[in-house]
């Protein structure tokens, strides 16, 4: 698909702002909106681009208004990156206003227009509006995203008033000032005498970027000011009361179901949501939450895919805009990395160190931990040592790259457990407790995860995804399981099995119960490559697939008999009949047959849609080896699919020869 838009067709935007010139994000938004960024003067059909109502914009208001052209005014999306643009963030999403700006009330915005005359009568979109609420809540995602949503809000019964940065021109706009929030302060606390009062302050205060209207001279006994980072949704839904100018919290909380108390003009004024202390005549229609939130968020903005560089939906967005933020969360603080081999080093730093570079010591205790870094170690060299100091274990993901591990192939992703680690069933893992809240999934997350699994099988993703040869000639015909080795001293068979334990012994197995079955028995691909123990003579078999790729196997059988290969979890998807000799991640939740010995704390029952969404898009973070980033797990998916990953340069490959030769001794990935 060709995301640009003709280069004849572009109309051509003159811009005063260098802005405009050196954000080349904004400018590749505005080219596939159908901009060509100018300079110079208009002429006809030209128009002329400012920035909303910044300094610079008079500029071209001036020309705009001699050579008789059009303004296009354009500000940041509703939804715009995790640290302020003033942090150096890049915005997912624009507003193109060709009438005004949606904070100024002087003349009615294209924000304004659709909300006063789209009919919102579809109900598909009313439908993605009350989802994409919902969505927003769960993931905790508002215009600025850089606070913790484990981050504990204060007592809830207080009363929320919302601060802003000095000079802020939706402020401006309103005609309003410092007394305006003076004012405001003054009417919460006599209409809400006695409860305590939280100021919050503005994202830009609390990084030092702009300072706001209120200070500590403000304050008073039950007034406090909260500058922690916590989410705006915790902060609301603590709130019994909120008062604002003309901050986006006020739409936000409108969202969470408030009816702010407005003493500004902002766009969510008039519509019969709200408390207007100044109200807006020509603003007389009553809107739902939904049908606001349709025309301010899904009608109104122009979202950007940075992944497929294309313009996108509010739910693809919202995509990119959750995987920046879980990255933030997790790595804002540090990481000190124990153990790594050498030619992991950069590619970790690549996946966890956007924000602050890994440290890397040998072991713990090596030397002391200086700041608020967070551990991580890799799960089979984790100790009571490394446990006892709270350090995270990581593994691979389970879409994890084109090639295996055991020939230092990077992974697209990666996990990350506080609680254990979701190969070992002795103990509780960060994927078992999102399993267990699976059956919780909203229509929305269900909606998503099955799409997702429907990409997987349509592009025969798997793990490692390695090309293969088709089904050797003459199989026999009949029920069919595949048995499908693995590596074995593997730390998922030393820990999730018991009587069966070795290739040998599964495939003794599959045979003795199933006598007239076809046996396909298929190698472990880093035990074909010669990288790992565990060939067999695999004499019960009908016959080995040496050579075949594990979805050509998939596609072949009924079902998979197993220890506790991830083969089992991609044939679940693949609607298959999954035996477990083992205790993998995917068994003891009702979609298996168990064979082996059950943990009893896997109680809930989830389908495989809600397993799906725990295992694929809950659990693992994933890392966009082209743009660097990370990224949703849908994108993965298609880097996969299309194979745009960087291949292993030549010292790569020599040391993969060297893996080889040690292959019995010492496992270098894992």
């Amino acid at each position: 698909m060709n995301t640009a838009v003709a280069e004849e067709t572009l109309r051509r935007l003159f811009i005063y702002n260098g802005g405009f010139l050196t954000q080349k994000r904004v400018r590749r938004i505005l080219e596939l909106s159908g901009y060509d960024i100018s300079v110079g003067l208009p002429g006809p059909n030209d128009m002329v681009g400012v920035w909303g109502q910044s300094p610079t914009s008079p500029r071209g208001e001036k020309v705009a208004e001699r050579r008789d052209a059009p303004v296009l005014r354009v500000e940041d999306a509703f939804l715009r990156s995790v640290l302020p643009g003033r942090s150096g963030d890049l915005a997912i999403g624009l507003h193109l206003d060709t009438r005004g700006v949606h904070f100024d009330p002087a003349q009615p915005s294209d924000l304004e227009m659709i909300l006063r005359t789209e009919p919102f009568d579809d109900a598909a979109l009313i439908n993605r509006a009350k989802s994409a609420i919902t969505r927003l809540k769960q993931a905790h995602l508002s215009k600025y995203n850089a606070h913790f949503p484990t981050a504990t809000a204060p007592e809830a019964g207080y009363v929320l008033v919302i601060d802003q940065t000095f000079g802020d021109a939706s402020v401006k706009a309103s005609g309003a000032d410092r007394n305006t929030f003076l004012e405001m302060l003054f009417c919460a606390r006599d209409e809400h005498p006695g409860k305590h009062i939280i100021v919050k302050t503005h994202p830009e205060t609390d990084m030092g970027h702009r300072e706001g209207h209120f200070k500590d001279a403000h304050l008073s006994q039950n007034v406090t000011f909260c500058s922690d980072s916590i989410s705006p949704w915790a902060l609301l839904d603590g709130a019994i009361a909120v008062y604002t100018v003309s901050s986006q919290f006020g739409f936000e909380a409108i969202l969470a179901g408030h009816r702010p108390t407005v003493f500004g003009q902002p766009f969510y004024i008039g519509w019969g949501l709200t408390d207007d202390r100044k109200p807006l005549d020509r603003r007389q229609r009553n809107l739902t939450r939904a049908q606001l939130f349709a025309g301010a968020m899904i009608l109104y903005p122009r979202w950007y895919d940075p992944f497929r560089d294309r313009l996108c939906s509010l739910e693809t967005a919202m995509d990119c805009l959750e995987a920046d933020a879980r990255a933030w969360r997790d790595d804002v603080a540090g990481w000190t990395a124990v153990g790594m081999r050498l030619w992991k080093k950069p590619h970790l730093n690549q996946f966890f160190g956007r924000f602050e570079k890994l440290r890397f010591i040998n072991e713990i205790g090596e030397r002391p931990t200086l700041d608020m870094r967070k551990t991580m170690i890799w799960a089979n060299k984790s100790t009571p040592k490394s446990k006892a100091i709270g350090a995270v274990q990581l593994e691979d993901g389970f879409l994890r790259s084109t090639g295996l591990g055991a020939e230092l192939t990077p992974p697209l992703s990666l996990v990350l457990d506080d609680l254990g680690i979701y190969y070992d069933p002795n103990s509780e893992s960060r994927l078992e407790r999102f399993i267990d809240a699976s059956e919780a999934l909203t229509d929305t997350q269900r909606a998503r995860a099955r799409k997702l699994v429907r990409s997987i099988l349509k592009l025969r993703i798997t793990k490692y995804n390695l090309l293969g040869d088709a089904l050797p000639p003459g199989l026999p015909v009949g029920r069919r399981i595949l048995v499908p080795g693995q590596v074995e001293d593997d730390a998922s068979i030393r820990l999730g099995t018991a009587e069966i334990s070795t290739n040998a012994a599964l495939l003794a197995a599959a045979r003795a119960a199933n006598p007239a079955a076809v046996i396909l028995y298929k190698p472990h691909p880093d035990v074909e490559a010669g990288l790992r123990p565990g060939d067999i003579p695999a004499a019960e078999a009908d016959a080995v697939l040496s050579s075949t790729s594990a979805i050509t196997a998939l596609e072949a059988v009924d079902e998979v008999w197993t220890m506790t290969s991830t083969l089992g979890f991609e044939a679940l998807l693949r609607d298959k009949r999954v035996t477990c000799l083992g205790q993998p991640f995917y068994s003891g939740w009702g979609l298996t047959d168990d064979r082996g010995v059950l943990t009893e704390r896997r109680q809930a029952r989830p389908d495989i849609t809600a397993l799906a969404h725990a295992v694929l898009i809950d659990y693992p973070r994933y890392f966009d080896p082209l743009t660097k980033r990370p990224c949703p797990p849908e994108v993965a998916v298609e880097r996969l699919a299309s194979g745009q990953i960087p291949r292993p340069g030549r010292r790569h490959r020599a040391l993969i020869k060297l893996q080889g030769l040690f292959a019995n001794y010492a496992h270098l990935w894992r």
